[in-house]
């Protein structure tokens, strides 16, 4: 098997780190060029990655607020982003 940290890692990866190595393991799969084991365990791991990229945006998302403007237009202060 190639250089795949555990899983338990995959918390500590930054979301970048993980879009990288999820479009690595993409790569690798839709080249065919791995065996049939490796690419199981690289299947997994992407899926590991993509569920930690998804709760990395669900937390920007929630953190993400707009201003408030007063009938006169200006700044009153902040509130939680719609999502929808």
């Amino acid at each position: 098997m190639t250089d795949i940290a555990a899983p338990a890692d995959i918390a500590a990866l930054s979301f970048e780190k993980a879009v990288a190595e999820l479009e690595n393991i993409v790569a690798r799969l839709e080249r065919g060029d791995v065996a049939l084991d490796e690419s199981i365990a690289i299947y997994e791991r992407g899926e590991a990655l993509k569920k930690h990229c998804e709760a990395l945006l669900s937390a920007a998302e929630n953190r993400i607020e707009k201003i408030r403007l007063d009938r006169a237009g200006k700044p009153q202060g902040t509130e939680p982003l719609d999502n929808g």
